[in-house]
């Protein structure tokens, strides 16, 4: 039952993965992110989203270690990036990574694009990690259903996360079902559209029935679809607003309007056409 920033799905392995976190992407490296992190943490998240690619590991590592809260009350993701991408350099990658987040594990390492040249031997990397007891969990990143069919022929360990851009606009709903039936956890990355959702008439409705704003509606249609979701901001205010959507519910009725919204519009890249090869 989700009734906290503390609540959490369990994934296949049972892990537990909080519902809610704050994502980092775009945030920048130093006072920016150390400063958002904290207030976060301070806010009652538990779960931390960052990447090799976003450059600010260090100061998510920082914020975690100022924060005064147990590491191991903590939940921290970060991504290898398409360029590291391969068996020994994944590897590689992860240890730096671990490395500026000054950490001794991660709860959740990810795939962050499907390169398709390269993506299987990366899973292998992830695999090992997992086996070593370096990364509490493995998943992937913007994997669409064809990829997901394709790494499944040769894991030994299947992903327990996708994480993917989904919003009111991307529903997702024919790979939402897919994981479901595959044991793997959906995450929503972009869940706010990227701003692009702040003026939709249908659910300024929805807000003003319920006296919370258009993010906290969305966020919160996020949870009661099952999908694991991870604004970013870098306004404290922000962060707890975003997160101050546990006192009240969606109707089966509004979720039926804001799932009606999906027209099927990407804000980020199309993973079949970022940066593969």
């Amino acid at each position: 039952m989700m009734m906290n920033l503390k609540s959490a799905t369990k994934l296949a392995n049972g892990v537990e993965m909080p519902w809610f976190g704050l994502g980092v992407f775009k945030v920048q490296e130093g006072q920016e992110v150390v400063d958002s992190v904290k207030a976060a943490i301070k806010a009652g998240y538990r779960s931390i989203d960052t990447a090799t690619v976003y450059g600010n590991e260090e100061g998510v590592g920082q914020a975690i270690r100022e924060s005064g809260v147990a590491r191991e009350e903590l939940f921290i993701t970060t991504k290898v990036w398409n360029n590291d991408q391969g068996y020994d350099s994944t590897l590689a990658a992860f240890d730096l990574s671990l490395s500026k987040l000054g950490l001794d594990y991660v709860d959740l390492y990810l795939v962050h694009w499907p390169i398709r040249a390269k993506y299987k031997d990366t899973w292998r990397a992830l695999e090992k990690l997992y086996a070593d007891g370096k990364v509490r969990a493995i998943g992937v990143s913007n994997f669409q259903i064809d990829h997901l069919e394709d790494l499944l022929t040769e894991t030994n360990v299947k992903p327990m996360v996708n994480q993917v851009e989904l919003h009111p606009l991307l529903s997702q709903l024919e790979l939402r079902e897919y994981c479901k039936a595959q044991g793997i956890q959906i995450e929503a990355w972009a869940p706010l559209a990227q701003g692009n959702l702040l003026d939709n008439e249908v659910i300024a409705d929805i807000a003003a029935r319920h006296n919370k704003t258009l993010p906290q509606v969305i966020l919160r249609w996020d949870l009661q679809n099952g999908i694991v979701t991870i604004p970013k901001s870098v306004k404290e205010e922000r962060i707890i607003a975003n997160a101050d959507i546990f006192d009240f519910e969606l109707s089966e009725d509004e979720i039926s309007r804001i799932n009606a919204l999906n027209n099927n519009q990407r804000f980020g890249s199309h993973p079949d056409r970022f940066n593969n090869e």
